[in-house]
């Protein structure tokens, strides 16, 4: 058997984390078993969907490295496959045309609710109803027994029949419904391992059912706990999630992403960090948590800064340059990224060698101490050495404790506080920028 797994997000709209988690362990179970990743657009939602957020969504999934061997597949161009199954059941008698009313079945489920049940279809009033032409169609749901399987993830789960009613299929301008379409593009697609959120274990007993009316196999099902944001509520498109995208454009590294991910509900052993290579190497549903993931920003902050620093600094120069307005030097990305959380972080602080600092107040203690050091570095050989041990020279022959002549220095070049080292920050600004911010601020 060759394993197929597919990942089958709606567009309406971003790629959100715990849909690209979706993708990732989809495509990672296919790559390790040598099989295929299927990627199917599921565009029904015809109010909702839309161009762009497909869009978002191949981006996305482009910049987390989350390439797919087949697709993308849209639903909207298969109606008449899905036309052509439902008269299949309806033919086999798995399924029927409802001519009931929309005011009916409203009054129905008002009833229902009134004394207290919960609101459903009802086959037997249902079919009172006669009619011709168009109209939706349900599919007819075994009442008697159970139905379950045995969940990759969660182990065996099993439903009453009778909690589940007459579903419609089909609605009645051709369009399927979710529960339909997806079983039908299983079936077409050879789809054998179906991994997704545990909010679809509500919807597996109706897929099961259809899988068996119409014949096929069924594929194995692994649903995958939800992930939680910080304050401990679900995070979904509608609950909070951030686009894939927006951590890419606030400097994220794709890889780190990728693998912060992996570690939302799954482990191997005490790895932390691991590429996209090894997961394909390791990912298994035995070591997946039967228990929600906790989004933490902060560990994968963490982890982007790993990721940073061990990245190629003419890569990052490349990422920090539309940031910047300009492509830094690779020796500036080098002193900076181990400071650096993300790119964004990395080019705003390589903006100190490239941007003129505005005015800034120099103490009068430090003043004979900086136009004696600025003296000393029009002839000074011009290495990091040399120049830690003038502004050292220059702050001890003037009486001032080092961070007395370090600090106004550091604002005078980069009108910051805060930077590398002095000797670093001075290497790296030439000597030609150092001695006319000097004479500037001496003035």
């Amino acid at each position: 058997m060759t394993v197929r797994t597919r990942f089958a997000p709606s567009p309406t709209g971003f790629l959100h984390i715990g849909g690209a988690r979706t993708a990732l362990f989809s495509r990672a179970y296919a790559r390790r078993h040598g099989g295929k990743f299927v990627l199917r657009i599921e565009d029904t939602d015809l109010e909702r969907s839309t161009k762009e957020s497909v869009q978002a969504i191949l981006d996305g999934m482009t910049w987390l490295g989350l390439d797919w061997d087949e697709g993308p597949f849209f639903q909207m161009e298969r109606l008449p496959r899905y036309r052509e199954v439902a008269e299949q059941l309806i033919a086999a008698g798995h399924a029927y045309r409802d001519y009931m009313p929309r005011e009916a079945l409203d009054a129905l489920r008002a009833q229902q609710t009134a004394r207290g049940e919960k609101p459903r279809y009802d086959r037997a009033i249902g079919q009172n109803y006669r009619g011709e032409g168009p109209a939706p169609v349900r599919f007819r749901t075994p009442q008697e027994g159970t139905v379950g399987w045995k969940d990759l993830v969660k182990g065996v789960i099993e439903f009453p029949n009778a909690e589940l009613d007459d579903l419609v299929i089909l609605r009645a301008d051709g369009v399927p419904t979710y529960n339909f379409g997806v079983v039908v593009d299983d079936l077409d697609m050879a789809i054998t391992h179906v991994i997704r959120g545990d909010d679809h274990v509500n919807n597996t007993p109706r897929q099961i059912h259809i899988f068996r009316a119409l014949g096929g196999a069924l594929p194995e099902f692994a649903h995958l706990p939800m992930i939680l944001g910080a304050d401990g509520e679900r995070l979904s498109k509608r609950h909070g999630a951030v686009s894939v995208t927006q951590y890419r454009d606030e400097g994220f590294l794709p890889e780190a992403l990728a693998n912060y991910l992996a570690r939302l509900g799954w482990s191997h052993g005490d790895d932390e960090i691991f590429s996209m290579r090894e997961l394909e190497q390791w990912f298994d549903f035995a070591h997946a948590s039967h228990s929600p993931a906790r989004f933490d920003p902060d560990k994968l902050a963490w982890l982007n800064h790993e990721y940073l620093k061990r990245a190629d600094d003419a890569r990052l120069a490349g990422l920090a340059a539309p940031l910047l307005g300009r492509e830094p030097a690779r020796e500036v990305v080098a002193l900076l990224k181990d400071r650096a959380p993300t790119v964004a972080a990395l080019a705003e602080q390589a903006r100190m060698f490239y941007t003129e600092p505005g005015a800034q107040s120099v103490p009068a203690e430090a003043k004979p101490a900086l136009a004696a050091l600025r003296k000393d570095l029009e002839t000074l050989a011009w290495e990091r050495k040399a120049l830690g041990a003038a502004v050292s020279g220059a702050a001890k022959s003037h009486n001032l404790k080092m961070p007395q002549l370090a600090m106004p220095l550091r604002r005078v070049l980069t009108g910051r506080e805060q930077t590398p080292s002095i000797d670093a920050v001075l290497e790296l600004l030439g000597r030609e920028t150092v001695l006319a911010r000097l004479a500037r601020a001496l003035a």
